[in-house]
């Protein structure tokens, strides 16, 4: 019984989270550690752990379909994702030397607010407006909002996924599916890196809960992927925020429960 359950509950939380990396480039983290820690009593460090390591092949697939499809920026996404890993390091550092600094629902928050914005007023910036920056300007920008993203994240601990999206569309001005493909590229670094660290200092995970979470959330990522770049840029838009508008609500009353 205590199997089932821990099937069941790793197969919603894949599935969420799957559909949130395919989709909008959002972490794993944010759907899967609230899950397992309200649903089977997990550490929440270990829950993390977990869930970053969900991330990993769950974006690299996700990077790969976009990239295949040609909707990924290589060259300026390993710019800002160096200022991203720097930067993230630095605001946690900070972060430290701050007492109560952090802020807990910053990720759900976004998640909810940015599935709003893509059904209002989907982003429906063509390759052709976005290939007219600069390619000098285009890697200015990206260092600049590597750190912006970088320091946030390890400041608050949480959101990267989202401000990526957030920032790729609104202040770099891509296309959506460049900068979902951008941002589960640079996901699936830095996700590798946070699971890594989060093993060495916690211990071994709970195998079967483990392998369970990265087999689903791949399963989903690369199924939400694959009809992404299928989709036209507007039901893309909808699609895209209905799914973070319902894992937002989901994740918040998961967390509230917990």
């Amino acid at each position: 019984m205590e199997l089932l359950i821990t099937i069941v509950v790793t197969f919603f939380a894949g599935m969420g989270a799957g559909l949130g990396t395919g989709f909008a480039g959002m972490s794993a983290a944010a759907v899967i550690s609230p899950m397992l820690i309200t649903f089977l009593g997990m550490d929440p460090y270990m829950a993390v752990g977990i869930a970053l390591s969900s991330d990993v092949l769950a974006s690299a697939v996700s990077a790969y379909t976009y990239g295949k499809n040609k909707n990924l920026d290589i060259k300026n996404g390993l710019i800002m994702m160096a200022s991203v890993l720097v930067f993230t390091v630095v605001g946690s550092y900070v972060s430290s030397l701050v007492p109560s600094a952090t802020m807990g629902n910053f990720s759900v928050f976004m998640t909810f607010l940015l599935g709003i914005k893509f059904i209002v007023k989907p982003v429906m910036t063509t390759k052709e407006a976005m290939q007219s920056v600069s390619a000098k300007k285009r890697a200015l920008q990206s260092i600049i909002c590597g750190v912006l993203i970088g320091f946030i994240c390890g400041f608050v601990g949480a959101g990267g996924g989202m401000m990526m999206l957030l920032i790729l569309t609104s202040v770099l001005g891509y296309e959506l599916k460049t900068a979902v493909g951008t941002s589960v590229f640079i996901m699936a670094f830095t996700a590798l890196t946070g699971a890594l660290s989060h093993f060495a200092i916690g211990g071994a995970p709970d195998l079967i809960v483990c392998i369970s979470c990265v087999v689903f959330t791949l399963l989903w990522a690369r199924i939400a992927a694959v009809f992404a770049n299928k989709a036209e840029p507007k039901i893309l838009n909808r699609v895209t925020g209905i799914v973070l508008v319902i894992l937002g609500v989901a994740v918040f009353l998961f967390s509230a429960v917990a």
